[in-house]
């Protein structure tokens, strides 16, 4: 489990990733970014859900310091 809660590998670099190709984070729900990890492994990751869920999270107040802190500097929150 990462910083922002998430099982999933990797939901910090997809959203970057998302966000130098698109130059926003406006994801659509449905959005489904593939990444590749350090062993070159590639890994979908369901961005839309992540992001969607990360916002209601920090709506309830039910992220933590350091998951808001994450989140704000990836662009999440914004």
């Amino acid at each position: 489990m990462n910083q922002l809660g998430a099982t999933a590998p990797l939901p910090g670099p997809a959203a970057r990733q998302f966000k130098a190709r698109e130059g926003h984070l406006r994801v659509p729900r449905a959005h489904i970014e593939t990444v590749t990890d350090t062993d070159g492994r590639t890994h979908e990751i369901r961005l839309g859900v992540f992001r969607s869920n990360t916002r209601t999270h920090h709506k309830k107040q039910k992220l933590t310091p350091d998951q808001t802190r994450e989140a704000t500097d990836i662009g999440l929150l914004a």
